[in-house]
């Protein structure tokens, strides 16, 4: 498959190399990648209006003046957005977006966004091409299965165009209290842990223990339905997570890191990525 290079933007750059799949539709709404910089600041606002304003996080004052959610790791990300045209197009339609971090542009970086929580040692040295997952959000009036499975079929049509073996991120937990997270954390740990090949590890100075009650003691159902969306999303596809969780008291979040192969991932997303590209 061609890879069409996009010219470089004034203020970032598309990751690596910019979209060569066409827009994804379902109805009025759609995912592509971000190709201009009104597009990226739209969403870092998101991000702002979802993270600092909706969940707790702590914001500095460059922060609140800008009312921006941005990081350096922003200028090497290709950005997944997913768009509602019955609210316009281009910045104006932004109503979801996933940071796709690629394991080229994080080399000539000199390091992933997730090795500030997790020693991802074995991640890098396992064969094939990584693609690193983050700041996950949507507008609250979008939040429901159908935009997780349109955000999922652009993640799966990236996946599928550049040739990504392994998907890998930090997914967040509400809260900075691991007690409070005791049933949800335990059963990720018993039953979702990474194989030792492919498993992140919580560095040594923010390590917290998962495994917080008696496995027997813990409803795998229950704890199942209290994780966040997203999460639930990632074991579907055959996830696995790393061990230990980290607190980031900046987002009023614990972190655990999620591991996905991506031959793991449903059948459903390929084909039908696969029919769109050759319908295009």
């Amino acid at each position: 498959m061609n890879q069409v290079l996009m010219p470089e933007l004034p203020r970032f750059t598309i990751g690596n190399a910019a979209p060569s799949f066409p827009e994804l539709r379902a109805g009025n709404l759609g995912v592509r990648l971000a190709t201009t910089t009104d597009e990226l600041e739209a969403a870092q606002g998101l991000r702002y209006r979802v993270f600092y304003e909706e969940m707790g996080a702590k914001a500095d004052a460059a922060t609140i003046a800008t009312r921006l959610d941005r990081d350096e790791f922003d200028t090497i990300a290709d950005h997944l957005l997913v768009v509602d045209h019955d609210l316009g197009e281009g910045a104006a339609s932004v109503v979801g977006t996933y940071r796709l971090i690629r394991q080229e542009a994080a080399e000539r970086f000199g390091r992933f966004y997730s090795e500030s929580e997790y020693d991802i040692s074995a991640l890098k040295a396992f064969p094939g091409k990584k693609l690193e997952l983050g700041r996950s959000c949507t507008a609250a009036a979008y939040r429901s299965r159908a935009v997780l499975q349109l955000l999922w079929r652009g993640i799966a049509a990236y996946v599928f165009h550049h040739g990504v073996d392994l998907m890998f991120g930090c997914a967040s937990l509400s809260g900075t209290d691991p007690d409070a997270l005791a049933e949800e954390l335990t059963y990720l740990a018993t039953h979702h842990l990474a194989p030792e090949a492919i498993r992140p590890r919580a560095l040594p100075s923010r390590y917290v223990e998962m495994k917080r009650l008696d496995a027997a003691s813990i409803n795998p159902k229950t704890a199942m339905m209290r994780l966040p969306p997203l999460v639930k999303g990632y074991l579907r596809l055959g996830g696995f997570v790393g061990a230990g969780a980290v607190i980031d008291e900046q987002f009023n979040t614990t972190d655990i890191a999620v591991v996905v192969q991506t031959d793991l991932v449903t059948e459903k997303y390929y084909r039908h990525y696969e029919r769109e590209a050759r319908e295009a």
